[in-house]
């Protein structure tokens, strides 16, 4: 007999950086679950094709502008959860950026504050209010911080994403101890190199191709693969007794790395 594992339909969840990549797939993936999906991102104009899309499969969603680096953006977003949905269940803290590989002699002040500033500033400042926000509806609540394996392995060229992604980490384990008080559970998601628009050329080329020979399990991953962690760490009833963990998904990179 088949059990529902996740028990997610009904719920609400706030999704950022759901204009485009894993942020549009986790959305997607959430409201197949039947989770009332709130997609938040700058690129208003892609979050409405988004929108859109999840809406033609028989999805719950709606959309909103939020920038991350911005806390006036922020709390706007939140006024208009408050104001229309009224709670939130869960929380995808998705939204970061990357830059081009730059060695740590050539990282400028711009460079680093770029990626602080939405990294790991943005998924605290969007982690705060969606807590507060649980906490005043006595929610029992799943926060999901999208990190990287590189949050706690090591790579050249790009420290101020390392750092960033590692600040994040001990976000998600420092918020966990104090919010398992008010029954709200918080955890890593830790990628490892997936294939994608922007990188599937890369890949494609014999430089690529060595680097995935490198990878444990000679393979990239793909968005599919993150399914069952993003559902189980969403879920009360699965995920149930973590919290403060950091899940990789990563081919065995974190256990050899590259």
């Amino acid at each position: 007999m088949s059990q529902d594992y996740f028990e997610l339909k009904g719920k609400t969840a706030l999704i950022t950086g759901a204009s485009s990549g894993l942020g549009a797939h986790f959305a997607g993936l959430l409201a197949s679950e039947g989770v009332h999906v709130i997609i938040a991102a700058r690129r208003t104009d892609r979050l409405a094709e988004q929108l859109e899309r999840i809406k033609s499969e028989g999805g719950s969603a709606r959309a909103i502008a939020m920038d991350v680096t911005d806390n006036d953006s922020v709390l706007k977003a939140f006024e208009s959860i408050v104001h229309t949905e009224g709670r939130l269940d869960i929380l995808v803290n998705n939204a970061g950026v990357g830059d081009d590989p730059k060695k740590f002699l050539n990282t400028d002040e711009e460079d680093w504050a770029w990626q602080m500033q939405t990294n790991l500033d943005g998924a605290w400042r969007v982690a705060r209010e969606a807590s507060r926000l649980m906490v005043r509806t006595e929610t029992a609540g799943a926060i999901i911080n999208i990190a990287s394996i590189y949050g706690y392995n090591t790579g050249a060229m790009k420290v101020a994403y390392n750092v960033s992604k590692a600040g994040v980490m001990q976000l998600t384990k420092s918020m966990s101890i104090e919010l398992c008080r008010n029954n709200i559970r918080v955890n890593s998601l830790c990628p490892g190199w997936f294939l994608t628009e922007i990188n599937q050329e890369y890949f494609a080329t014999e430089s690529g191709e060595r680097y995935v020979k490198g990878i444990p399990m000679r393979q990239l991953g793909e968005y599919s693969d993150l399914n069952v962690p993003l559902l189980m760490l969403a879920s009360n009833k699965a995920g149930r007794y973590m919290t403060g963990s950091a899940v990789s998904v990563d081919g065995g990179i974190s256990e050899s790395p590259i």
